[in-house]
């Protein structure tokens, strides 16, 4: 049985911690690394698995993680506006020196957490029949969505340079539940995102791709024929969840830029303002 070693940085983070079980598999190796790599993720998980104490601006220890990896899922990073100096170390270079550190060791695939935030200043108004293509062109609606495009950019180069598989996944909200009305659109269930993340490491397909990451929501409005395309099929609806939310918030508003624009309130928030 050959097995697969696959890195995952910012494993201690919401979305690392969520993959953490869901693709441990007895054929898998799980190489976790954060800044404060938890044990806990490696006693909940039910396959092999390592811990890594590094930052991913740390390009020396990068390089040594990815000793013997076949594949790199790269989770860590800012996850929302922060100051513009910030951004660009840690979601910036530290997106860099994955790539690099990648390339150094010969590992072939590398999946990128983008972000819809990439792409925020788009619309509803630009969405075909079958809704908003995932390779539209970069909208970024803030400094965290410029790094996000910025380093979507980054993962073309060494794709086109170095014959790399590089899968950016362009999440929409992806958490245990919907939270409020305009996530009924973008939520992506922590099953789903399990799915997608084993679809992006075991496809056959490969070069540079753009995908959105978002379950079937009955209100989606972002076109999902991408990640069919890498074997993603995912199965869960955020409407179970519809009637409270709307009764807490109210219903959509498509005239509200919260509604009409992919980044909702990120186009709102000024430059650089550190969001809680």
């Amino acid at each position: 049985m050959t097995t697969q070693r696959v890195l995952i940085t910012g494993a201690g983070g919401n979305m690392g911690r969520m993959l953490t079980s869901r693709l441990a598999a007895p054929d898998r190796q799980l190489r976790l690394l954060d800044t404060s790599a938890g044990q806990e993720e490696a006693d909940d998980a039910a396959g092999g698995v390592e811990t890594v104490v590094a930052s991913v601006t740390d390009l020396d220890a990068l390089t040594t993680a990815c000793e013997g990896v076949d594949a790199v899922i790269h989770l860590g990073g800012i996850s929302k506006e922060a100051p513009f100096e910030e951004i660009l170390e840690v979601n910036v270079r530290g997106t860099y020196c994955v790539l690099e550190a990648a390339h150094r060791q010969g590992v072939g695939r590398v999946v990128l957490a983008s972000s819809n935030h990439a792409v925020g200043y788009a619309s509803r108004s630009d969405a075909g029949p079958d809704g908003l293509a995932a390779d539209i062109p970069a909208r970024p609606d803030s400094y965290y969505g410029w790094s996000k495009a910025t380093n979507e950019a980054l993962g073309s180069l060494y794709v086109d340079t170095y014959g790399m598989d590089v899968f950016c996944v362009r999440i929409g909200s992806s958490f245990d539940m919907p939270f409020d009305v305009r996530s009924l659109a973008t939520w992506m269930s922590p099953d789903d995102t399990a799915r997608l993340m084993e679809a992006c490491l075991t496809t056959t397909e490969g070069g540079f791709r753009l995908i959105w990451g978002i379950s079937p929501n009955t209100r989606r409005w972002w076109d999902q024929s991408a990640g069919e395309e890498v074997g993603y099929h995912p199965v869960d609806d955020s409407e179970p969840y519809a009637q409270q939310l709307i009764a807490e918030f109210g219903p959509e508003d498509l005239d509200d830029p919260v509604h009409r624009l992919v980044g909702g309130k990120f186009c709102a928030v000024p430059l650089g303002e550190r969001m809680v």
